[in-house]
């Protein structure tokens, strides 16, 4: 109701005292430091911020874009946090930058429909703080996480849930092994007819990761001309 200020949240947070309350604060410093932006960037939530991207090679493609909002890329992780934020409105921070970063990089579809979205289905939702984590993971920001910095949603999801997040929200792996659940399609015939997961049950990944990778770090260097760093990949 905007009737606390973040100062007051601040300054509560720090007497405490409690050690978990100084991620919390860094989230205050991040939302506080959006706001900054959007006020002098009004323009955000639609236009990047670094000039290079304004060309960048996207690619809209309808149907990439609607298995991405249903959960049906065949990445297990990313998956289960879309078909999450369908049901009840919200997923880890974790889970939304693994979904952000396939959207823009590895499928090359724009920023601003992810970002869309986002608005339209998050209980949390906010404009500055929306605009500016896309374009954090987009490249494009203000002190934006590097372009050529792209996730592996296998291993993220491998690093970040044992299955038991994946099997919550993606039914049709509810009974695979944890060594496959991540990697669905890579389980012998026999433990995937043991699972009950029939070959059209889950897609297959819209796009390899290296195949997704290699094709996002060339549209790099076609917006970049060479002026963008690359890092290694996460």
């Amino acid at each position: 109701m905007g009737e606390v200020s973040p100062r007051q949240v601040w300054h509560a947070a720090r007497e405490a005292g409690r050690a978990e309350a100084l991620p919390f604060l860094r989230e205050i410093l991040w939302r506080e430091f959006s706001h900054h932006l959007l006020w002098h960037r009004p323009e955000m939530p639609r236009t990047a911020l670094r000039a290079p991207f304004a060309r960048f090679p996207f690619a809209p493609d309808r149907d990439l874009l609607a298995a991405w909002k249903r959960g049906r890329t065949g990445y297990p992780i990313l998956d289960a946090g879309m078909r999450q934020l369908w049901r009840i409105g919200w997923m880890h921070n974790r889970v939304r930058m693994i979904a952000a970063s396939l959207l823009v990089k590895h499928l090359l579809q724009p920023w601003q429909d992810g970002a869309t979205w986002f608005m339209d289905t998050l209980v949390d939702a906010d404009p500055a703080s929306n605009s500016a984590s896309w374009q954090w993971i987009a490249g494009s920001g203000t002190d934006a996480s590097a372009y050529s910095r792209v996730f592996n949603p296998v291993l993220q999801g491998e690093k970040l849930d044992q299955g038991a997040y994946v099997r919550r929200w993606v039914p049709e792996l509810a009974r695979m092994p944890s060594r496959f659940v991540h990697r669905p399609h890579e389980a012998p015939a026999e433990i995937r007819r043991a699972a009950g997961m029939a070959d059209e049950a889950y897609p297959r990944p819209v796009i390899e990761h290296s195949a997704g990778r290699v094709r996002a770090l060339a549209a790099l260097r076609a917006t970049s001309r060479g002026e963008l760093s690359e890092e290694a990949e996460a």
